[in-house]
């Protein structure tokens, strides 16, 4: 069920009055957002694509706020090279002492807006950065998802998401772009087993819910949901979730990459808040990817009726 709903939740979301957090304009894009709450503060983390003297570059950004509404000038986290255009972060995660966010490389080299839109090739991989206080990230590394085999012949991957096993503490699972969602299986984020694949779209995000999780996945449009009692079995869950896309001129093209974040704890949210994003009014294949693309929120007290601004 979805329900548009506005001025409803804590002060917080009472607060914002625009469902877009961050407009992407005609040399700009928002995409692929990640979040969490520590210590009082959100942060975001997402793709920031830009236009610069009509080449394309893709960076991972991030971007804090202390009530979800205002929002700091985003900080580029990554090089500048078309080689490697690091983006899409998966999550964040509390693994030892540190933070680990896992990302991508998405080369496009020597693209430029002439080619609009060119997706990225067979190279692209998965990546950790390292921080210990959210701010100050080490360079990154790759993650050998397929085990120990050379990198060339890893296949394309993107959107990486890292999820701790409710059933056996320690061991970490990365659910991937590759052959519909693939997943591999860690207990040090070093040495990686594949498991298998399963049907399912772009930017997973899965949460723990009682007994089961629940995995947010992005097919051609909307945001679809899965269920598995063990992160191996999945089954569909409810219908596509479009919130008020068919209302949003900037989400008309897509809108897709949904992150749920736990907040029901927190105080003057009290609900869970789903971050994505929408392009538009084109297509992507039109032209909308690199382009017209913004971050969007809205929230929710079951993860089935789904609340924004007006």
């Amino acid at each position: 069920m979805l329900m548009a709903c506005s001025k409803t939740g804590g002060p917080f979301l009472s607060a914002i009055d625009s469902p877009r957090l961050f407009a992407g304009n005609d040399t700009l894009a928002f995409r692929d957002p990640a979040a969490i709450y520590d210590n009082g503060q959100f942060h975001l983390f997402f793709s920031l694509v830009r236009i610069e003297n009509d080449s394309i570059f893709s960076y991972l950004a991030t971007s804090t706020s202390m009530n979800l509404k205002d929002w700091t000038e985003p900080r580029i986290l990554t090089e500048r090279d078309q080689n490697l255009d690091y983006s899409s972060p998966g999550n964040v995660i509390r693994f030892g002492d540190e933070w680990i966010l896992c990302m991508q490389t998405y080369p496009r080299p020597g693209y430029v807006r002439s080619e609009m839109p060119r997706y990225g090739g067979q190279d692209a991989r998965l990546f950790i950065m390292r921080s210990k206080d959210l701010e100050t990230w080490t360079a990154p590394e790759l993650l050998k998802v397929k085990g120990n085999i050379p990198e060339e012949d890893m296949g394309r991957m993107i959107d990486p998401y890292l999820i701790e096993d409710k059933d056996e503490p320690g061991k970490w699972w990365c659910f991937y772009k590759q052959n519909g969602v693939s997943s591999s299986w860690s207990h040090d984020l070093v040495n990686w087993t594949f498991d298998k694949h399963i049907q399912g779209g772009e930017n997973v995000c899965i949460l723990k819910d009682g007994d089961e999780y629940i995995m947010f996945h992005s097919p051609e449009n909307g945001i679809g949901v899965k269920r598995s009692s063990d992160l191996r079995d999945w089954k569909d869950d409810g219908s596509l979730i479009t919130l008020g896309q068919s209302e949003w001129e900037w989400a008309a093209g897509r809108l897709t990459a949904g992150f749920v974040l736990d907040c029901r704890s927190v105080p003057s949210v009290g609900k869970y808040i789903m971050f994505f994003h929408g392009s538009g009014p084109l297509t992507e294949t039109e032209g909308d990817f690199d382009k017209n693309s913004s971050i969007g929120i809205a929230w929710s007290d079951d993860l089935q009726s789904w609340a924004w601004p007006d």
